[in-house]
């Protein structure tokens, strides 16, 4: 055990010097348990190292999920680094590189760049990319304009397997994140579908409100200038009833109607004056629009709340089946080819970031069961797996969110950037220090807390007995 606290040590001091800070012992001082050859990665934006750093993205200074840069000039911690970068580093492996990059975008914004594959480059996660499904956030099929490639895990895998001769060597380390874009690309379809749904039942009930608001404000509006408006709203009504009935009404037929009804009452002599009964149909209109949009509202929000329930239940069955489906990639795509040491990360507290929060109660307690049922899934998938470390990266970023300051984090609930990381750079932060963020943009970590993420599986490596 005191071998294992001297590691942890050591290890947690190696990450703060890759990322700036501390005078910890160097990854060539370290006395690792194990000498990996190379180091493979596989998943989304979180250990993405630059697929999109092409085009206008590259020219602003972005490429990578968090803030873009060598920015330590301001802050030790803003490195511009993920973790598989920090985790390259401790091994003493080269810094490493996308395996293909590109995008298939919009030309005109400059979000279009030939796709380039990179046989020495041995990064094969792509932001957007889920476990299986082809088409992440941001691909073109969504109608984004950024177009990201969005090869998906087991793509991944293959595409690595063709080039290595269909094995791992044994000795090389994989790291595997991923499910994320599952599930913001289950919630975005499900978003689109609710709002879909909401602005058609609100349109219908809308219109449905004003055209018998604008009747009866017409009609008791008309009423009063007679001498005795009860009974003028009663004939008024009448006529109006039977108006509404004709197939070829109109809503200029029906003010006829009521106006010319009204008229013909005792006492409506003011009537007489087209400004007068002008006035009253304006004043009914108004009144109707007001009523309409109100009960638009209610119906629309009422509507969208009741497709977003029923897709509920099937979003968190697809996280399941997407949590397994990990698992299967990793045994018998990976650990059965040959792969000795393979890192398994799960998802993050997603329920608690930026994103999440600005979601009504309903979505955010969604997003939370979505999450631990992918996370439980790819858990039971991988487990008695000797040659897989669980990473649960879930329990230690809910632990931050809720208890900061032992991680040294001094914000876990505002993003650190004015723009999606991708495009983070030094020069588009908020006001103030940011270097002590969790959060990059609304999702995605700072290079603060990609320290963190690399301590903590430096961590878990080294219980394995692996470092």
């Amino acid at each position: 055990m005191r071998q294992t606290h001297f590691a942890l040590a050591m290890l947690t001091a190696a990450v703060l010097s890759a990322c700036g800070g501390g005078n910890g012992t160097s990854p060539e001082e370290q006395k690792l348990a194990t000498t990996f050859s190379s180091m493979v990665s596989f998943g989304d934006s979180l250990s993405d190292v630059g697929t999109y750093a092409v085009g206008s993205i590259k020219l602003a200074g972005g490429g990578k999920f968090t803030i873009n840069g060598d920015n330590t000039a301001t802050s030790a911690t803003l490195t511009g680094k993920n973790w598989t970068e920090l985790m390259a580093k401790q091994f003493g492996l080269p810094a490493p590189c996308a395996a293909q990059t590109g995008l298939d975008g919009n030309a005109a914004a400059g979000f279009s760049a030939a796709v380039l594959d990179h046989p020495e480059c041995l990064s094969y996660a792509q932001g957007g990319a889920r476990v299986s499904n082809p088409y992440g956030p941001e691909n073109k099929v969504t109608g984004s304009a950024f177009g990201f490639l969005t090869k998906p895990v087991v793509e991944q895998v293959t595409r690595h397997l063709a080039k290595a001769g269909g094995k791992f060597s044994g000795t090389e380390v994989v790291f595997v994140t991923a499910g994320g874009n599952d599930a913001l690309a289950q919630l975005g379809q499900m978003q689109a579908g609710a709002k879909a749904a909401g602005e058609a039942a609100g349109a219908a009930e809308g219109a449905r409100v004003a055209a018998e608001t604008f009747v009866t404000t017409l009609v008791s509006l008309l009423a009063q200038t007679a001498d005795n408006p009860q009974t003028a709203g009663q004939a008024i009504g009448t006529a109006v009833a039977i108006e509404s009935q004709n197939p070829a009404r109109t809503t200029q037929s029906i003010i006829n109607v009521a106006v010319a009804n009204a008229m013909a009452q005792p006492g409506a002599t003011e009537l007489q004056d087209p400004l007068v009964a002008g006035s009253i149909v304006a004043k009914s209109q108004t009144t109707a629009e007001a009523a309409g949009a109100a009960a638009g509202l209610v119906a629309g929000q009422k509507a969208g709340a009741a497709y977003a329930a029923a897709q509920a239940p099937a979003m968190v069955a697809a996280m399941g089946v997407a949590g397994a489906e990990l698992a299967g990639i990793v045994k018998t795509m990976i650990v059965a080819k040959g792969a000795n040491y393979v890192v398994v990360n799960n998802l993050p507290d997603l329920g608690g970031s930026p994103a999440s929060k600005a979601q009504d109660a309903a979505t955010q307690t969604l997003i939370k069961t979505m999450v631990t049922t992918f996370n439980t899934q790819l858990k039971a998938g991988v487990a008695g797996e000797a040659k897989v470390v669980y990473v649960d990266l879930w329990a230690t970023s809910h632990d931050q969110i809720l208890n900061p300051a032992p991680y040294g984090l001094t914000n876990t609930s505002t993003a650190a950037c004015t723009v999606k990381s991708l495009v983070c750079t030094g020069k588009t932060l908020i006001t103030g220090d940011v270097s002590h963020f969790m959060f990059a943009d609304d999702v995605l970590p700072t290079p603060y807390e990609n320290t963190l993420i690399a301590k903590y599986v430096a961590e878990q490596m080294i219980l394995k007995g692996w470092l």
